[in-house]
């Protein structure tokens, strides 16, 4: 679907951009010392910094992945958000205090504040660098489908904008002006979602004429056809109609006007929906053909879980099915407090109660937004706003629906969640290359000035991969996207943090272990998956190695296995008592 250039759009695309980099620029002369560059210097404000959690986290597979997910299959999309959440509840109960007093910039310093080991410093360097390529995938992929409609630009060149601009927030200022940004983000997105999600309750629903000819995407030799005529908006020339409508509405009515959150739920449960399905063939000339065709479901169906192919384990009576679904959902739970950018986030307040309070806004402020993607879903789905081919889309589309201003201001607070989220990625990955392997690892004898240097460097290194790979994964759903990176962290991050805190005779040899075997086994579970061989490769899923998509059932319980066994199998770790008791580690 082709879409034309907005000066609305871009002048607020570059009014954000204008003040994300200025806002860089000036904090840039507060972080010269590799304290303040990598950690703020800890004297983050607990709220600030719990609203920077939630600009952390919420990112384009909060945003674009669910609210599309919801938008083109119902409750499922739905069930990311409460996974995602519910991690949040590990990271409270478990992870904030005891990491804030462990460590110094990175995830690796809390892992190894105790044994000063040089394989437990490699092992969690290189997971942190993995997770956060993982995860950048999806960013990128959400910054590319942003920009094509805002500006006009190209996939290719709306990754590169992206890359561009957060490499400069990260080398200009480090932690601060990343903490910073992802606060700014954090609220608009929460503010302007509200305020979306106002007006779809304020518009209601109403019955639209419903679609019965598919449409037909064919291309060829690099050109695109719309059934049958060139794509574009001029003579001879054809465009895919947006979709998503309302066949039939209770009781006969064509139209509800305003209605309250909960009535708006009941009322879709009991209407007629209009979705798209699609379906990819190859013709004989080698053209590959794409057909989206309407389908009426009933609302109580879209609102139950199960209807998609990632949770179809709720309704299949297939063991791999149901055990895909158990182990996503594991991933997702264990994931949060396993993800390299939001550890590092501890480090930027001052003690343990306020990284406690920073995990408590954030949880709040986290959990009302997953709230407001619900309406933002169902809102799309009703909308007749919907890019068929491109689910990422759902959230802005819908803004257009209300008018050009509106589609700007939640594309551009889209934007700079993508700049957020991946300014923290690479923050993380950055502290991992120049803390923890050049510095800690390697032992490279760097001043403060070189230590900061070198995490710049880091950055513009890392930012360049993500440019790539956004661009290499452009067609995966980033909410799919990034439940994968959710399975490599907890699988390779967080048996080794749990049963650092919690069983006193864990080893370095088994924390270097639990990560290697953690993040190489949950690696290659996904690069032999089904859905791997379906849409990275393009093979037969058939054909896969492993029985299901999802590793974490399999690859976390073996982290904590292999940990367990290398700890017992090597000699006791030599404890100390009072460090124990200073820093708050169980003893038992």
């Amino acid at each position: 679907m082709k879409y034309d250039f907005s000066w609305t759009a871009f002048s607020v695309f570059a009014f954000f951009v204008g003040i994300v980099l200025g806002l860089s620029f000036y904090l840039g002369r507060k972080a010269k010392s590799a304290k303040g560059y990598y950690a703020a210097h800890g004297q983050i404000n607990w709220f600030v910094n719990g609203i920077a959690f939630a600009g952390d986290y919420l990112s384009a597979a909060s945003f674009l992945g669910i609210c599309g997910m919801i938008a083109f299959f119902g409750y499922d999309g739905f069930l990311y958000s409460i996974g995602y959440l519910a991690g949040w509840v590990v990271a409270l109960f478990v992870i904030a205090e005891p990491l804030k007093r462990m460590g110094k910039f990175t995830f690796a310093d809390a892992l190894d504040a105790k044994f000063n080991s040089p394989g437990i410093k490699l092992a969690a360097a290189i997971s942190t660098l993995l997770v956060s390529l993982f995860y950048l995938i999806p960013q990128m992929v959400g910054a590319g489908v942003l920009i094509q409609p805002l500006l006009g630009f190209s996939h290719e060149t709306g990754v590169i904008t992206v890359g561009i601009v957060v490499i400069l927030i990260v080398a200009t200022a480090g932690m601060v002006s990343t903490t910073w940004v992802q606060f700014i983000k954090g609220s608009l997105l929460v503010i302007f979602c509200l305020g979306l999600t106002v007006s779809i309750l304020n518009r209601g629903l109403k019955v639209s004429p419903t679609p019965t000819q598919p449409q037909v995407v064919t291309k060829k030799d690099g050109k695109t056809f719309v059934d049958g005529k060139p794509q574009g908006h001029g003579e001879g020339q054809a465009d895919l109609k947006f979709v998503g409508t309302v066949a039939a509405l209770p009781d006969g009515k064509t139209e509800t006007g305003p209605l309250g959150p909960l009535e708006y739920i009941a009322t879709i449960q009991k209407s007629q929906i209009v979705t798209w399905t699609s379906a990819k063939t190859t013709a004989p000339d080698g053209a590959e053909v794409t057909t989206y065709k309407p389908v009426v479901r009933s609302g109580e169906d879209l609102l139950q879980p199960g209807g998609t192919p990632t949770f179809k384990g709720i309704r299949s009576e297939k063991l791999s099915d149901k055990l895909d679904f158990i182990s996503l959902m594991l991933a997702l739970f264990c994931g949060t407090a396993s993800l390299p950018h939001i550890l590092i986030r501890y480090y930027t307040v001052k003690d343990g109660n306020a990284a406690r309070k920073s995990t408590v806004v954030g949880i709040a402020s986290i959990g009302f937004f997953y709230v407001l993607t619900l309406f933002l879903g169902l809102g799309a789905m009703t909308s007749n706003g919907m890019d068929p081919t491109n689910n990422n889309m759902a959230a802005p589309l819908l803004a257009k629906t209300f008018g050009e201003l509106q589609f700007a201001i939640i594309s551009a607070i889209a934007f700079t969640t993508v700049l957020g989220t991946v300014s923290g990625l690479i923050m993380a990955a950055s502290g991992a290359v120049a803390h923890d392997l050049m510095t800690n690892f390697l032992g490279i004898k760097l001043d403060d000035h070189g230590k900061v240097k070198a995490g710049k460097i880091a950055a513009v290194v890392v930012g360049a991969i993500a440019m790539v790979l956004g661009i290499v994964f452009q067609k995966l759903n980033v909410s799919f996207l990034v439940g994968w990176a959710f399975n490599i962290a907890a699988s390779a991050n967080l048996p080794a943090l749990v049963m650092l805190l919690f069983w006193k005779r864990t080893t370095k040899q088994g924390i270097t272990w639990a990560i290697i075997i953690g993040l190489v086994s949950s690696l290659a579970w996904v690069l032999m998956s089904g859905q791997a061989y379906k849409d990275v490769y393009g093979w037969d899923p058939a054909t896969a190695i492993v029985p299901f998509s999802q590793p974490g059932l399999v690859t976390i319980p073996l982290g904590f296995l292999v940990l367990v066994v290398v700890s017992l199998l090597s000699p006791p770790p030599e404890a100390d008592v009072r460090y124990a008791k200073k820093d708050g580690l169980a003893t038992a």
